[in-house]
């Protein structure tokens, strides 16, 4: 029996085939003086004319300088929060013709060095927060500080090369080469071109952990990169020249701000304010300031939005669309922070929260909700992008030859130009995400409505997603074991209401059970192994749902966690218990 295959009901885009930077700067349909990106603290402001050529200039310095000298094809790598500078290095970058993995500016240096080896990375840009993490990982990989610095390109906090305020850079990084120092050097007269099939080599690579495992390369291609923004742009919320204004908390490093932040915008004329981190009073108060109308964000920031004072504080009427991504928001919080924010809006100007469904391996959306069923469809991701394929399989039936029966669950698989080319020098794990006929196995659990929406219910992967974090047991279970004390360790993510959010939660074997035999010394050694992982790992993998002392992890015969055991367990000692108010862990 031929496979239930899903379209979409909007017609096929056009793709053009070239390069993701000639898509986004050859477009003449928006004057060259107009805002693209704006510092939100200062009001630093790049034109777009100026954004194009201090890419130019700066990708004329990484093929020439004599420390950089990178040839196409090469990677470069970003760790960094968000700040002004970025677009300049990563559309700098692509206009040399070179690859940029983005690293999560949390990580810390053992982190770090995973991806700058895995990626094959020459050089790594990097603020002034991150130099000392960058010099770590360094040591650690056996290079002297000389060899270190020569790989360094340093993204100053001083805005004085776009005309905003000076920030001296700290002392001990004076030596170190600066994004502004390489931007008088002269320009490259025009971009590297990719075109015809070379649309197909990579252009980003954003690390996930797919359906399990360790964090693995996702190459994403210029094909990719210029498919996806045409497809939702099919989709998204109508943007006015002149009128529109996004606000970007979303961190750039994760393909979900790096696409829908640094591209998507600019390729439509709307300019975006950069915050360097969320926090709620400048949210606010930026939306106030700058007139935002759009705002793209995770659901744990709707439970701030809930809750925050800021939000009476501020006038936010401007505002009309956010879009929730990264994680399942759900329909009692969505109408919580409507009808808050519409109560204290001057003028009748509507608002829709919305979400959206995507993969890192998707680049990243496949599916949207459009504004006009944000109400009659609130939970849905929506509807699936054009130009996409999609197909529901009976979940446990790897090989696809079962379809879900209409209003029934099924893995949702998907094909289509925005799917990944693959993971970076992982064959085995390519094969296992990608059939031969192309379809991306999400891992996701979905069911499709009679009309076409799509609802997230479950998921057969086992990541917990922290606050749009994608955290990976494997990965914390791996550390966990090289605790002195820890004889084995099983991870699983415990939901969080008030959060609204997964919060990481560890169950440990302790290597010296004679040493936690009463409920005190039992919390006493789960308090000490989660300050003990704070030290190992980045702030979003912290174990915040609690560590718990058992006297076994349950297996499988072929050795494999029985994590649904665990999440029961769970379910039954936080009856009535919110995981972020535990303190201490239940025992």
């Amino acid at each position: 029996m031929a496979p239930k295959i899903y379209t979409a009901s909007i017609p096929p885009v056009s793709i053009p085939n070239h390069s993701i930077f000639t898509h986004l700067f050859d477009n003449t349909t928006y004057p060259g003086s107009a805002p693209a990106f704006i510092d939100a603290s200062s009001a630093t402001t790049l034109s777009r004319g100026q954004l194009k050529q201090l890419a130019l200039c700066l990708g004329y310095a990484l093929r020439t300088h004599p420390n950089l000298a990178t040839k196409r094809g090469d990677t470069v790598l970003i760790y960094s929060q968000n700040s002004l500078v970025w677009p300049v290095v990563i559309f700098g970058s692509v206009a040399a013709g070179l690859r940029c993995t983005l690293a999560n500016n949390a990580y810390s240096a053992t982190e770090l060095a995973f991806q700058y080896q895995d990626s094959e990375a020459k050089i790594v840009f990097s603020s002034e927060d991150g130099v000392a993490t960058v010099f770590e990982m360094f040591k650690q990989l056996g290079l002297s500080k000389s060899e270190a610095e020569r790989r360094i390109v340093l993204m100053p906090n001083g805005l004085q090369w776009a005309g905003g305020p000076a920030i001296a850079v700290k002392p001990e990084l004076a030596g170190l080469l600066q994004v502004p120092d390489l931007l008088t050097l002269g320009a490259l007269k025009e971009e590297e071109k990719f075109e015809g099939s070379q649309v197909n080599e990579t252009v980003y690579l954003c690390y996930s952990s797919g359906t399990t495992g360790k964090p693995k390369g996702v190459e994403t291609t210029h094909k990719n990169m210029v498919s996806v923004l045409e497809m939702v742009a099919k989709i998204y919320p109508k943007l006015t020249l002149g009128v529109d204004a996004m606000l970007g908390i979303l961190p750039f490093y994760h393909i979900y701000g790096a696409v829908n932040l640094l591209h998507f915008p600019f390729l439509h004329g709307i300019p975006v304010a950069i915050m360097a981190r969320f926090d709620p009073v400048q949210f606010c108060a930026n939306i106030e300031r700058y007139k935002i109308t759009n705002t793209l964000i995770v659901p744990p920031v709707l439970v701030v939005l809930n809750r925050h004072p800021a939000v009476d504080q501020y006038d936010m009427s401007t505002l009309e669309v956010l879009l929730s991504g990264a994680a399942p928001l759900g329909a009692a919080l969505t109408k919580q922070v409507t009808e808050r924010l519409l109560s204290k809006r001057k003028g009748n100007k509507p608002l829709y929260v919305i979400q959206g469904y995507g993969l890192t391996e998707t680049s990243p959306t496949t599916h949207m909700l459009q504004t006009p069923y944000a109400i009659s469809k609130i939970g849905s991701i929506g509807t699936l992008l054009p130009n996409l394929e999609a197909r529901l399989v009976v979940d446990g039936d790897g090989d696809g030859n079962i379809d879900a029966e209409q209003g029934q669950p099924g893995e949702l698989w998907v094909r289509g130009p925005s799917v990944m080319k693959g993971y970076l020098n992982n064959v085995a794990a390519t094969k296992d995400a990608i059939t031969t006929d192309m379809w991306f196995k999400t891992g996701d659990i979905a069911i499709r409505d009679a009309e076409g929406f799509y609802y997230i219910v479950d998921r057969r992967k086992e990541l917990i997603k922290y606050k749009g974090f994608q955290v990976p047991p494997a990965e914390l279970e791996s550390v966990l074991l090289t605790h002195p004390e820890v004889a084995d360790a099983a991870v699983i993510g415990v939901d969080s209401i008030k959060e609204a959010t997964e919060l990481p939660r560890a169950y440990v074997v302790a290597a010296y059970p004679e040493n936690v035999k009463t409920d005190s010394q039992k919390a006493a050694f789960a308090e000490s192994v989660k300050k003990w992982i704070q030290q190992k790992v980045a702030r979003h993998k912290h174990i915040r749902g609690g560590v718990v002392i058992i006297d076994a992890v349950p297996k499988s015969a072929a050795g494999k966690i029985l994590r649904r055991e665990l999440r029961d367990r769970a379910k039954e000692e936080l009856k009535g218990i919110d995981p972020s108010d535990c303190v201490k862990a239940k025992l």
